[in-house]
């Protein structure tokens, strides 16, 4: 049996030959100790102004999804909308308790209940607007909105 190079003792099945190493030869093979970490990495590189430019890019649409969709953004336009929507829900509902004061006046508002509620869908709101209970103080005509939303109360308490 040939004689270990390195001088280091093998056991005796072990038939596997060693190469020799130079000394002046450099490890082609990299350790973890030569190997840089992240952070060691991350100081050394240097984007390009163009890399920064797509980033920055990136990061701002990416930013304006997320916003509009998840985040609860709206444009001007749509919350115009929205607030219009809301003060035009909020008239009504503040308006169809006195139009259901206005049918309490009646003198007859027993029978015109019991003929409202003889009446189809449809016909009910219009049938509030010929009363004359959706016409709220200072307006020419009923309310369309405020005559449906009558309808509803009125149903709702009527025996």
């Amino acid at each position: 049996m040939e004689q270990d190079v390195r001088h280091e003792p093998r056991p005796t099945n072990d038939s596997r030959k060693r190469i020799p190493v130079e000394s002046g030869k450099v490890n082609t093979m990299t350790t973890a100790e030569n190997k840089p970490n992240l952070g060691q990495r991350w100081r050394k590189a240097q984007p390009t102004k163009m890399t920064l430019f797509w980033a920055c890019l990136a990061s701002i649409i990416l930013t304006m999804v997320i916003g509009f969709t998840w985040g609860g953004w709206v444009s001007a336009d749509s919350a115009q909308k929205s607030a219009q929507s809301m003060a035009s829900n909020a008239v009504t509902d503040r308006l169809a308790p006195i139009c259901v004061a206005q049918f309490n006046l009646d003198p007859e508002k027993s029978t015109k209940l019991a003929e409202l509620n003889e009446m189809s869908t449809y016909q009910r709101t219009q049938y509030v607007q010929e009363q004359g209970w959706a016409t709220i103080s200072g307006q020419e005509k009923p309310d369309r909105r405020v005559a449906d939303a009558c309808t509803k109360l009125l149903l709702a308490v009527s025996p």
